[in-house]
């Protein structure tokens, strides 16, 4: 899924880049309102982050224009303005949800995820196997059984379940989990692979996080003799 984050603040920009993309999302940063409603208006981003006070165009201009093009676009407005009026004027623009800074990034992470729910763009579990993985529980479920994943744990299991059967490279785990501006080497993805196999055998899981010499890892159902 694309995300189009506009925002003229480039620190804050760049750091929730990172922080999608390590959820496995595709993002692009434009810094003044006119690129973003031009990005915005091409049609191929799965929801807009939009901040509110920015050169040549401000944000609710921004949104405004985008609805009146009949873009359907969600649009998560982010913005230091925080009164009643300010959030009422950033809904009727056009915004469906308003969010003001400073944020926690779990509540980022869950405006995002519930927007793309409401456009039927995100499913609620990823399943292969016995197994599902919770998307909105962070846990993994294999019949009665179920076990709580940490933020790291939930992340690597995401991606390798989206990869399906294919295998996936550990740098490839890296930049996707942890970010291309990470200190974090291939140790840390063996390490929450090891974690991530106790969990699923503790819960009867037939699903196995396999590796491939020199390639990388891939999930695999193992059935029971």
């Amino acid at each position: 899924m694309k995300v189009l984050i506009i925002e003229d603040e480039v620190a804050l920009a760049n750091s929730l880049r990172i922080l999608l993309k390590g959820k496995g999302f595709s993002v692009e940063c434009v810094y003044n309102g006119e690129d973003g409603r031009d990005y915005a208006l091409t049609g191929v981003y799965d929801l807009l982050i939009l901040d509110v006070m920015m050169p040549k165009l401000n944000g609710l201009e921004v949104a405004r224009q985008v609805r009146s093009q009949r873009c359907g676009t969600p649009i998560l407005m982010l913005t230091a303005k925080s009164s009643l009026a300010d959030r009422v004027a950033g809904l009727n623009a056009g915004a469906d949800y308003y969010l003001t800074k400073p944020f926690a990034t779990q509540e980022l992470m869950a405006c995002v995820n519930a927007l793309l729910r409401r456009q039927g763009n995100q499913v609620d579990e990823l399943r292969m196997g016995n197994t599902a993985l919770d998307l909105a529980a962070c846990t993994l479920v294999c019949g009665e059984n179920c076990v709580r994943l940490s933020a790291r744990e939930y992340d690597v299991m995401r991606f390798l379940l989206q990869s399906k059967n294919s295998v996936v490279p550990k740098e490839v785990i890296l930049s996707k989990v942890w970010g291309f501006d990470s200190n974090a080497v291939e140790n840390h993805v063996e390490v929450y692979v090891g974690l991530l196999r106790k969990k699923l055998a503790s819960i009867g899981s037939n699903v196995r996080i396999s590796a491939i010499r020199r390639l990388g890892y891939h999930l695999e159902v193992v059935q029971n003799d």
